[in-house]
Order: structure tokens, then sequence, then C-alpha cells
């Protein structure tokens, strides 16, 4: 990466590779018409902080690159110094994913890092959680209502009586009934909320409450032997005995977690989600990369990260499949780009539903774009594994878990697949947050941490202005993932009680 500057105050740009003939601009605010570089390179007219600014001429149809790889085509002629957006150019063809390279150029291991621990809750299956929190599936939406009362009176009236208690969380979601049960596709929404009623920070204490006459029967969520765990609405006499029960069941198992305590654990047992919104053209050379880093740090220190966000992939995977460590891997990794692909196929819809509005306004010009820089939190370690959209984790090391670009749905899979806590990264702005687990927010630029101070927790905008590196953000905040993991620090999402919905991911046909 490479920063043209003087000073502080003078116009910056960035350009990633030296064989880019664009780059973005740093200012805050943007820069106005007739400024001049130290190069010598002058805007024709003002570019938007974030946007690229043509570093040399270009003529139509000729190739636009940046990260060193072809982002469009040049809709018509360019002259050097001017501002290029996603009105500028057109989408080049996506990588062909019968002909990718498998597992050609698996990176060599890190040396690993010893000795690296956070205080956690171990887990009766050997798992370990990083919060102490009361689950409460339900198996239907209809029951919704009467769970978030029920919770409501558990966390006024119950849990201060349990100090060693962190949360109580309603599992709300829309689905269970009024849908094609067994649907191949099915499968999905199922498992998702099987493995989430299990998650580690729940401490094994799984809690269902379900209606009596829906489809997802509640014994399909609960392990065997479970079956005390659920409360069937249809089966209590009126409104007041259904809070009862819950409040009921509720204590009993309120008691258990209460008795856990922190023990010391490697970080070879944490599970940590990566995940980008609101991004915005910063996200490839300021967060995505420290994200990177700390990944590469992680999977070092043994842990399992995940990387997601199928349509944010898809246009980069070329670069990943390479990477896989096995012919199986690099295949598992083409079959959930084809079944997405299919997906949109059959919505009517392709890969230019993606970027949204602010990511433009952020100067990111297309999902090519776009995914270039979203790879970049996968760091460099090899692929070790690759899961299907709501499936558990089983293996170390990094994993593509395969996601929706959808921040909430994303989320809510990821939680699925036994992730502890989620490492966002966002250049616009979101005050996106989940109960079951703590979010990270990692902002791209300096401005965005100035406008929110209180929601932002580490500021990667100091690697554009030359202040800090990106080792020196991805240590940092590799240091932050242990602190908050061990209960010693919270994100500002958690100060604020701040969590968005469940979003299940739901392709089978609803009846």
């Amino acid at each position: 990466m490479f920063i043209n500057k003087n000073t502080k105050e003078a116009p910056l740009y960035i350009k990633v590779q030296s064989e880019d003939n664009v780059a973005i601009i740093v200012n805050s605010g943007g820069l106005p018409e007739g400024t001049e570089f130290s190069c010598g390179l002058i805007l024709q007219e003002r570019v938007p902080q974030g946007h690229k600014v043509a570093l040399t001429d270009l003529a139509k149809d000729e190739a636009i690159i940046r990260y060193g790889v072809v982002i469009g085509y040049a809709i018509e002629s360019i002259k050097k110094g001017s501002w290029i957006n996603e009105d500028s150019l057109i989408l080049p063809i996506p990588p062909e994913l019968d002909h990718l390279s498998i597992a050609s150029k698996v990176p060599e291991m890190l040396p690993p890092l010893e000795g690296y621990t956070f205080e956690g809750y171990r887990n009766e299956d050997g798992s370990a959680g990083i919060r102490n929190i009361l689950g409460i599936t339900t198996s239907v939406q209809c029951v919704a209502g009467v769970l978030d009362y029920a919770v409501a009176r558990v966390k006024k009236e119950l849990l201060p009586k349990y100090p060693n208690v962190d949360d109580v969380v309603a599992l709300n979601h829309t689905y269970g009934c009024g849908v094609a049960i067994n649907a191949p596709e099915a499968i999905i929404p199922i498992r998702t909320i099987q493995s989430m009623a299990t998650h580690p920070n729940f401490g094994g204490e799984v809690m269902v409450v379900g209606l009596g006459c829906e489809k997802l029967l509640p014994e399909r969520i609960v392990p065997e032997g479970n079956g005390g765990n659920v409360v069937s609405l249809q089966d209590q006499q009126g409104f007041k005995k259904m809070i009862q029960t819950i409040i009921n069941m509720a204590e009993e198992k309120l008691v258990k977690l209460n008795s856990r305590q922190r023990v010391t654990c490697p970080v070879a047992d944490l599970v940590i989600g990566t995940q980008c919104g609101g991004s915005d053209a910063f996200s490839g050379v300021t967060a995505n990369p420290a994200v990177g880093y700390a990944t590469d740090l992680l999977v070092r220190a043994g842990a399992t990260v995940f990387f997601s966000e199928v349509t944010e992939v898809r246009d980069a995977v070329h670069l990943l499949t390479p990477r896989t460590i096995n012919e199986k891997v690099g295949q598992d990794l083409i079959r959930e780009m084809k079944w997405y692909d299919t997906y949109l196929q059959n919505g009517g819809v392709d890969r230019s539903a993606n970027p949204t509005p602010g990511n433009k306004k952020g100067g990111l010009a297309n999902i090519v774009e776009k995914s270039l820089g979203s790879v970049a939190k996968s760091g460099k370690s090899p692929i070790s594994g690759v899961l299907a959209p709501g499936e558990k984790v089983n293996k170390k090391g990094l994993i593509f878990a395969a996601t929706p670009a959808s921040d909430f749905v994303c989320g809510t899979l990821q939680l699925a697949s036994g992730m502890h806590m989620q490492v966002f990264t966002t250049g616009r702005g979101t005050p996106y947050g989940l109960a079951m687990a703590p979010v990270i927010k990692v902002s791209t630029r300096t401005s965005l941490l100035e406008q929110w101070q209180d929601l932002i927790d580490i500021n990667a905008g100091t690697i554009a202005t030359g202040e800090a590196t990106i080792e020196e953000v991805g240590w940092q905040l590799f240091h932050f993932i242990i602190d908050i993991a061990s209960g010693r620090k919270q994100t500002w999402a958690e100060h604020w009680g701040l969590h968005n919905d469940l979003s299940l991911f739901n392709p089978s046909p609803i009846t």
C-alpha cells in the first residue's frame, strides 16, 4: 500500500498496488477541484473522501485497476485527475467456477503463538463460553410475545438474584409454521435454530418454548434426553400459568448457571466471526487488512476464525481457492458459490444487486471492488474448512462459513456455527449488535470514530494517515478480543445493550 503525503494536513491518496491506475482520497470531506498532490497529480473536479481518482488518462473500455485487479472497464474516456464512481465503469465477467485453481498456493503455516489465554466458562462438552447467558429458544414465532413478556419479568425479578449470569436472551425468529418443513432447503433454518439452542455461551442449559401445533416441533430442536426443557403453551391453563411455568423453569436454569466460574482457557478455544457492514473504499485498505492480520494471529494461536458473505467473496474466489488446504475444501468453497449463483438467478437478480447505496456513497463502485476489500478479513492463512449455512464448526483454523451478505442474516448464521464474538468493520457506520455474543466495531476511517466515539471500539483509520500500521492495529485488535472474551472489557454495543433481531436464512417455500 502506497500513501502519498507530506504532512497530515496535505492532500492524501492511497494507491494499493504499483500497477493500480486509480487511488482513493484520504482527506475527510474530500478534496476540491484544482488540488495538487506532491507527485504532480491535479484534480480535475471535486473528489469525495474514499472515492477514486484516475492516476492516468484512461481510454473508453480500458481496464480500471485497483488492488492490482481489474474492477471494471471505463464507459467513456477518463482524464487523469478525474473522479471515478459507480457510473464510470461496467462490471467485468465474474470468475468461472469450473476452472479455478485449487490448493495450488497453500500458504505455509506461520509460527504458532503460544501462551495466550482468556478467562472463560468451561462447558461439559469440552467447549468454552465467553459469556454466561440463559438462552430460551422458540420453536415457532407464535410464542414470541408470551416469551418476551416472561423474559422481561425474569430479568426484573430473578436475574438480580443470580449475579454470575450475564443475561437472559429470547431466541425469537419467524420460522416454525406455515412453511414447507420437508423442502430440501428447509434444512438451513432448521439446523440454524438447532445449533443456536446449544450455543457455547449458554452453558449447556437448553430451554425451548413452543406452542404445540407447529411444524417445527420442539423435539427437533432439543437434544435427546432434554424433553424436560420444553414448555408447550397449549398445555398451559391460561396466560398467567404460561408465564409462571416459563419463569419456574428459567429459575432452575439460572441456579445452575450462577454456579459457574471463569477459568483460564487457551485462545485455541475461541471461535471468532468476521463481517463488514456499511463498507466503504477504506474497508479494504485499513480495517479489513487489520482484521486479517488479527485473523492470522488467532489462527497461529490455534483459534477458529470465520469469514463469510458469499456475494462479497464470489468475485474474489479465484484468489481463495488456491489457499484451500486440499481439493475437498476447494470444491466445498466452489459448491457454496454455485449454490448462491443459482439462488440469485432463481430470484431474478445477479451480483450487481450488491453493493448498497451507502457503499457507493463511501466510494465502492461495484461488487468486484467490494469483494476485493472484503476478503482481506481472511488474512493470509490457509483455508482449512467450509461450512454450509447454519452448520456447526468442528475444526480449527480459518473457515469459510457460507452466509448471505446481509448483516443480520450473516450474524445469525455465524452464531449458529458456534461464534463466540464477532469483529465487525464499518466505514459508513451502523449500531448493529447481537444479544448472544459481543460485537467489536472497527472503523475504517478516523472521521467515523470522531462522529461515533461511543459506538466504535477500534479505529483503523490511523492506517490511512500513516499514524499506525496494519500490524499495530491487528495486534491491538487481538489483545482487545482476549479482553472482551475474558469479560474484562465490554464492547460499546454491549455497554448500551444494542442488538438486532435474529434473522434466519430461509430459502425454502412458505406455505
